[in-house]
């Protein structure tokens, strides 16, 4: 990888942080990684200290919603090595969310450079504590500065990170909704763009009145078929089944999602991906056959569910009873700090780019 312009902050922050009390999302990093879409091209690549923006208020990303972004996590060996996973299926997403929203694709080995480069200069701000690790946000918005519903000509593409903890410390309630949708055919489901986000907001607090955690989305035509939580994927044990909704245009394609069905198929489990209906989730959990649900996703890694709401249809399951979903978490965690061989060679060291 090619040496980056990096200026580095005078004192780090790192050392005031107490890693065993992480609230998600609140917690920066000293530095971020910035780069401009200029004339056809990304130029002005490099680390800097963490600043604001300066945004003229006309910005196209404020009014039009050009803006997708990215989620991904680094660990830590016992030895205090600074390690990714995956990191080159987080550049293909980020890349088919960009030309889905008509925007110019990042380059995937700068891409690699700026978060193997960032990661290894603020290793220290990676918890050690089981469960915690260093998120890497990736973004990108829209920069022009004039009024009017077209692609912007230029953009901004950054990486912030921070320091976490658990993103679900405890099993989450979900409720089936009925009223609002998330995606339908043909629309921007599949891209991890902000508006999807927005437009999940509302009916996510009015679950949340109701003592639920998160909406479970159905599709937009019949309000029958299963697609995703609003922060994870999800799969489901019915029988001697692992079934997890197919991806076909409206859910997003996750790489937790991608990595558990790999690893649960190599343990021997019949891991199916298809449609599947809210009612033959209840009809299983009328027979006794519905045995875990679980979702997950980069931030939530492995979430255990312990109740689903569907009209006035409540299914609660027993997580201390669960098999799969706790293989499937410990495999992945052991995996991402070492613990366990990574024979895939999904794990890899963040580049020794800038000294120690």
């Amino acid at each position: 990888m090619n040496k980056l312009k990096i200026t580095k902050v005078e004192n780090s922050a790192a050392s005031s942080v107490d890693f065993n009390n992480i609230p998600f999302g609140k917690i920066f990093t000293d530095h971020m990684y910035v780069a401009d879409y200029i004339d056809g091209e990304w130029t002005n690549m490099e680390i800097v200290p963490l600043e604001n923006l300066s945004i003229h208020p006309g910005n196209l990303a404020w009014h039009y919603g050009q803006s997708i972004f990215e989620g991904m996590k680094a660990t830590r060996d016992a030895a205090g090595t600074p390690l990714l996973f995956r990191p080159e299926e987080h550049v293909y997403r980020l890349n088919a969310s960009a030309r889905r929203m008509c925007m110019p694709e990042f380059p995937k080995e700068a891409f690699l450079e700026a978060v193997h480069t960032l990661v290894r200069l603020e290793k220290d701000w990676i918890p050690p504590q089981e469960g915690s690790a260093l998120y890497i946000r990736p973004f990108m918005i829209a920069m022009d500065s004039a009024l009017g519903v077209r692609p912007s000509d230029t953009y901004k593409f950054m990486i912030c990170t921070l320091p976490v903890g658990p993103y679900y410390p405890k099993p989450v309630k979900l409720k089936a909704e009925e009223t609002y949708i998330r995606a339908a055919m043909g629309g921007v489901g599949e891209a991890k763009t902000a508006g999807n986000y927005a437009a999940s907001l509302y009916p996510a607090k009015l679950a949340k009145a109701e003592g639920y955690d998160q909406i479970m989305w159905l599709d937009a035509n019949e309000f029958k078929y299963i697609q995703e939580v609003g922060t994870m994927n999800i799969f489901f044990v019915i029988g001697d089944e692992v079934i997890t909704p197919i991806t076909e245009g409206t859910i997003l394609k996750g790489i937790t999602r991608k990595t558990i069905i790999e690893l649960l198929k190599d343990k021997g489990y019949n891991v199916v991906e298809r449609r599947l209906s809210i009612d033959e989730v209840v009809e299983a959990a009328d027979r006794g056959d519905l045995k875990e649900v679980f979702g997950t996703g980069t931030a939530a890694v492995i979430a255990l569910v312990d109740e689903i709401k569907y009209r006035d249809k409540v299914m609660y399951l027993d997580p201390s009873k669960f098999e799969v979903a706790p293989y499937a978490k410990n495999t992945i965690n052991g995996l991402r700090n070492r613990t366990i061989e990574d024979a895939k060679g999904w794990v890899v060291e963040a580049g020794a780019t800038v000294e120690a």
